[in-house]
């Protein structure tokens, strides 16, 4: 008989399963991983995309001082629509939509959203990218979860945990129930584990909803 994968362990019922379970990972740098490749692609799905942001700073600059050199980026962000009703965040006294929190977000969202699409057209108009796009859609409100895309090949997905915090509305402080972005633990997900795999179908799956979702119900973001 030949010898078992070492990941593999038998369960209570005789059936042999894997041992290795998905751990939450870093998204950094994963990242920067994905400009060592000649063409790049991420789609995100999320609240605010601060995290992406501040992840995909240090490659960007990479690529201005010539340390990397990829051919094409492709990125593209689907965010919530501020101008909608909202479940989340809201009012932490009453649960309800409040027009001033969303208003906060659609700050936050903006600044990181337009850096990010404003670094990589930059690229491509200096012509240190032969074909570069970055493209923000909106869609209902907020999800309860972070979806990253790497390259087609992996993904990166946590939930949002809900906490209580102050924040200031109209000069005054206000608490609220919000989406903590930078506390969401993600986990990894890749083909390379095998197409019939749980893995890899996760990422299978996640791209035919972000496409699906690309396609149909979101809307260009327009400033």
């Amino acid at each position: 008989m030949q010898a078992l994968d070492r990941h593999a362990a038998k369960s209570a019922d005789g059936v042999f399963v894997r041992e290795r379970t998905a751990r939450p990972v870093g998204l950094r740098p994963h990242i920067e991983q994905a400009f060592k490749k000649r063409d790049v692609s991420i789609e995100f799905a999320g609240f605010s995309g601060e995290t992406l942001h501040g992840a995909i700073q240090e490659p960007l600059d990479s690529i201005r001082a010539g340390r990397l050199v990829p051919e094409s980026i492709t990125i593209r962000m689907l965010v919530p629509d501020t101008s909608r009703p909202w479940s989340l965040p809201v009012l932490a006294d009453n649960l309800e939509d409040e027009p001033l929190i969303r208003k906060r977000m659609e700050r936050i969202s903006s600044r990181h959203a337009q850096a990010i699409v404003d670094s990589v057209q930059e690229l491509r108009d200096f012509g240190l990218v032969k074909a570069a796009s970055a493209e923000v859609r909106i869609n209902g409100e907020p999800p309860r979860f972070k979806l990253y895309v790497r390259n087609g090949k992996e993904v990166f997905f946590g939930f949002y945990p809900v906490f209580k915090h102050n924040v200031t509305l109209a000069g005054e402080p206000q608490a609220i129930y919000d989406m903590g972005g930078k506390d969401a633990e993600l986990f990894h997900f890749a083909v390379s584990d095998g197409g019939d795999s749980t893995s890899g179908q996760f990422v299978n799956q996640s791209r035919m909803w972000f496409d699906n979702m690309w396609t149909t119900v979101a809307s260009v973001l327009r400033r």
